[in-house]
């Protein structure tokens, strides 16, 4: 089965944009094995867009670019799955590609059965250069089915950008994963302002057909293809990667896996991190508290994403997971070290209930004991608190 839980993997566009070949592919797939990603779950390589040539065959056909893809893409798609791993591939509903090249506005049977004849297991679809008078639900819907009828089974990773309000319709229509947003930049504000565009759409995301928030930029440090605005921090990245694992959206590394520095490789391979995203009941997480500031004028006009008047800086999560474990999460938006508290009972733990919560840091492992009534912990600016806490009878 497809997406039972958030797809997991990489693609090529945050970083290499369209500086892609089959080198990069082969030398991509040989570290995902060999740095432990494939084991710990990260399933699919992906390449985005600008693989073909300008022009499609005299047969309608796509062509690999015989330059970037010497020995074809079946090829490609072999030595993918014999490093264990599932093969993605790029198209768009629109006439072009976004970046120029032939899409499959018109050709979605003849190129879902094309993708299958290469053994594609996972199809990025895009949403550029698309004809005012067609209709984008429909023209998505005629992929799914296209892809459904190539004999293959392929995971359909529709990417319109959250129009037509996406998160009403995607599952209906056979979606596995819908892009939600625009795209993602290397920078805090971007990353921040998906997340909280999404905050409210999260419940529309399960098993099946997921919410995508976009690639992850995690270990990036604005060196890449999607590199605008000031660099993150380590704690920033934090920030990104816990928060995409809370919401339970698919996890799609964008950074060079090949040449991450440990701290940001280690994030990515936190197992108490993947198994929150991969928990089976895909529960969103539920907002216990926040707490508002007023953004300056000036700060609003200059932003890289719109800002609202109003920005939450200080949000406290919990999430249920299977087994009767529980997630409580802080997060400080604030560039100072801030205190950030959880209140149990709006949990749905009062202190009258009898029952507290063992607490365990996600990134430390250290061992809480457990608390009752309310917690507080002082969380470093830009940065995050995470833990996983199961409930304790304390008696009366």
């Amino acid at each position: 089965m497809i997406a039972v839980t958030p797809p997991m993997g990489w693609n090529s566009w945050n970083t290499f944009g369209k500086d892609i070949d089959e080198k990069l592919v082969f030398e991509i797939a040989d570290a995902m094995v060999e740095k432990g990603y494939r084991e710990a779950g990260y399933e699919y390589l992906v390449i985005d867009d600008c693989w073909s040539l300008k022009e499609r065959d005299k047969d309608g056909n796509l062509v690999p670019d015989p330059v970037k893809f010497p020995h074809g893409m079946k090829a490609v798609a072999d030595y993918v799955h014999r490093a264990g791993l599932k093969f993605g591939m790029y198209s768009c509903a629109g006439i072009l590609t976004c970046a120029g090249y032939p899409s499959s506005y018109d050709h979605e049977f003849q190129d879902a059965r094309l993708f299958a004849e290469w053994e594609v297991d996972y199809l990025k679809y895009d949403y550029c250069n698309f004809p005012q008078n067609a209709d984008g639900i429909n023209r998505y819907h005629i992929m799914s089915m296209a892809l459904k009828a190539s004999g293959r089974e392929i995971c359909f990773a529709a990417c319109n950008w959250g129009h037509h309000d996406s998160w009403n319709w995607m599952r209906s229509i056979g979606a596995h994963m819908y892009r939600s947003t625009g795209d993602i930049f290397d920078n805090f504000r971007s990353f921040m302002g998906i997340f909280q565009s999404q905050l409210e759409h999260l419940c529309q995301s399960g098993p099946y057909c997921f919410n995508d928030m976009d690639m992850l930029t995690v270990g990036m440090y604005n060196q890449g293809n999607v590199a605008i605005g000031k660099p993150c921090t380590d704690g920033e990245y934090r920030i990104q990667f816990s928060l995409w694992c809370l919401s339970g959206v698919p996890l799609m590394i964008g950074a060079d896996i090949r040449n991450l520095n440990p701290e940001m490789e280690k994030l990515l391979l936190n197992r108490e991190l993947i198994r929150i995203d991969q928990d089976p009941e895909c529960r969103p997480p539920y907002l216990v508290g926040k707490r508002s500031v007023m953004v300056p004028e000036e700060d609003r006009e200059n932003a890289v994403e719109p800002l609202r008047a109003v920005k939450d800086q200080l949000y406290t999560f919990i999430k249920h997971l299977s087994g009767n474990e529980f997630v409580i999460v802080y997060y400080n938006l604030f560039e100072e070290e801030r205190d950030v508290s959880c209140i149990f009972a709006d949990a749905g733990v009062p202190y009258s209930s009898g029952y507290g919560f063992s607490m365990r840091d996600v990134f430390t492992g250290e061992e809480l004991g457990v608390k009752r009534d309310y917690h507080i912990v002082s969380v470093p600016g830009h940065d995050c608190k995470m833990y996983l806490c199961r409930l304790v009878n304390c008696g009366k």
